[in-house]
């Protein structure tokens, strides 16, 4: 699964790691949430673009926003049929650069967020589609949705589900949409082979969106986990409503609607 997700590298390695003629200065980035910009690496005339698109997919049949489902994934069991990505597998494939990204796994009463990252250092490259909405005052908003399968080996243990990373060897196969078609494409929609990531447990601190600096990608020790995971049963106590009040509102924990 891909829910959040980090770029850490320097702006220049991600151009030179993707080969696009944009030359673009952004920050790092640590806690990158859905609905929020994020840069896409796509092929246009030929010649490959950065550019920054929402993430969350909206199909250009979509009438209303407010009442469509928001897609940050796209399964890739299904991705040749499903109406919402049919048309963007053959014509509107891109990559989503990153660095590593966050999974939770259930431990007892709570969750315990990973960071998971490539093993060799980044940035890699998420196989992603994208879609053109156009309002109907003639707003245009290019969106995307990153491509989840199942997940295998270790990385099974945290989740069923991972993103798509896409080999370098393959990136100009993904994004030509102009001759390789979209079965060709699928085929190279494949789980990391075993070994190419690894993970450690890091600080609660990321289920928040505000939450955005470097401390949350590094890994904390058992007692730390420990002392967190008594800290939320407390909180999680201490907010459990009682008949006639409010409910008391709840941190993100990360795991909305992802998949």
């Amino acid at each position: 699964m891909c829910g959040r997700f980090v770029i850490t590298s320097a702006p220049a390695a991600i151009r030179e790691a993707f080969g696009y003629a944009d030359q673009p200065n952004f920050p790092a980035r640590y806690n990158i949430a859905p609905t929020q910009p994020i840069p896409v690496v796509i092929v246009e005339n030929g010649v490959r673009r950065f550019r920054l698109m929402r993430w969350g997919l909206l199909p250009s049949w979509v009438k209303d926003p407010r009442k469509f489902t928001l897609l940050i994934n796209a399964r890739a069991e299904t991705v040749l049929d499903k109406p919402a990505f049919r048309n963007a597998i053959k014509r509107r494939r891109c990559l989503v650069p990153s660095d590593g990204y966050f999974e939770w796994k259930p431990a007892g009463s709570h969750k315990q967020p990973y960071f998971i990252h490539p093993r060799d250092g980044g940035p890699v490259g998420f196989a992603a589609l994208w879609e053109t909405w156009v309002g109907p005052n003639g707003e245009e908003l290019d969106t995307i949705a990153i491509v989840t399968t199942a997940a295998s080996g270790g990385l099974a243990d945290l989740h069923d589900r991972v993103p798509v990373t896409i080999a370098p060897s393959d990136y100009a196969r993904w994004l030509d949409c102009a001759d390789v078609d979209a079965e060709s494409a699928w085929s190279l929609l494949r789980p990391p082979a075993e070994g190419v990531f690894v993970w450690h447990p890091v600080s609660t601190a990321v289920n928040r969106v505000a939450n955005d600096n470097a401390q949350l990608i590094l890994p904390i020790a058992a007692e730390e986990m420990e002392s967190e995971a008594r800290a939320g049963a407390a909180k999680r106590a201490k907010s459990k409503p009682v008949p006639n009040s409010k409910p008391a509102s709840s941190d993100d924990d990360g795991q909305g609607s992802l998949f």
